[in-house]
């Protein structure tokens, strides 16, 4: 009996370091595919990313690469990409969703340009802070975003965005940062959380309304005064037919010479 629970115990001990053991050897792979897929789709025309070398195989050799932060520098993961300020140009690159432990990315202050992705939330589902701010990304703010749950931070202003924020951004429970400034966005601003989100993260977009911006109108006394105009015209309209219909059944009436019948007699 004590054999055999040794044997069981030992069973478990050697499955949890196997299990830890695979995880960490996908941990380490899928993100030097996100690191390689990330230098594959950027151009970088300044050098910055010269280190980004993949021909190490020691672990954690990722770490020195300019940029980026691991959760521990002897371990292949990525936590944070700071890519920030560098002349990077190209697209949003599809292959940060290989970077699995990925809760920070910084590409901000660079010259991204094409539509962000509709499936950006994929791409980054677990991040705490995502900042692309100051490029040239064209379009629509991608409503998929409202997905990304765990975001504290999300700074987009500054880029050739236009629209709307989605509504559906208001689901973003833990944000405490936003920022939409210098964009030609319109209509109302997401239901926030009160007193978290400023003024000043919605400057330089005159058609947004709505907390803490100005309030939303539809200008009732406008459309007051539209049903009013209707109401008056529909009854001047009606009058006139009444009239015209009156004129026309009673014709002979006005055809007729004054004192006189219409046999011609006195």
């Amino acid at each position: 009996m004590v054999l055999s629970s040794r044997i069981f115990n030992t069973h478990v001990i050697v499955s949890f370091f196997l299990l830890i053991s695979c995880s960490m050897t996908y941990g380490t792979e899928s993100d030097i595919a996100c690191l390689k897929s990330v230098h594959e789709s950027l151009k970088d025309p300044n050098n910055y990313l010269e280190n980004w070398k993949f021909d190490n195989i020691e672990e954690g050799f990722i770490c020195q690469f300019t940029g980026v932060e691991c959760l521990h520098p002897n371990e292949n993961r990525v936590s944070n990409l700071k890519l920030s300020n560098m002349g990077l140009k190209g697209e949003f690159p599809q292959g940060i969703r290989n970077c699995t432990s990925l809760t920070g990315l910084d590409f901000s202050l660079n010259s991204l340009s094409k539509t962000i992705s509709d499936d950006i939330s994929i791409l980054v589902n677990f991040v705490l802070t995502l900042d692309p701010s100051s490029n040239d990304f064209p379009g629509s703010i991608p409503v998929s975003l409202s997905n990304c749950t765990y975001l504290n931070s999300l700074k987009l202003d500054q880029n050739q965005l236009a629209g709307q924020i989605p509504p559906e951004f208001a689901s973003l429970t833990r944000l405490k940062t936003f920022s939409v400034s210098n964009y030609l966005l319109s209509g109302p601003v997401p239901n926030f959380k009160p007193s978290l989100i400023p003024e000043e993260s919605f400057a330089n977009n005159s058609a947004l309304c709505g907390r803490p911006l100005k309030a939303c109108t539809t200008s009732s006394k406008t459309n007051t005064a539209v049903i009013a105009g209707a109401a008056v015209g529909g009854v001047t309209l009606a009058a006139l037919v009444v009239a015209v219909g009156s004129c026309l059944i009673y014709a002979p009436c006005f055809t007729q010479e004054k004192g006189k019948d219409p046999e011609g007699n006195s």
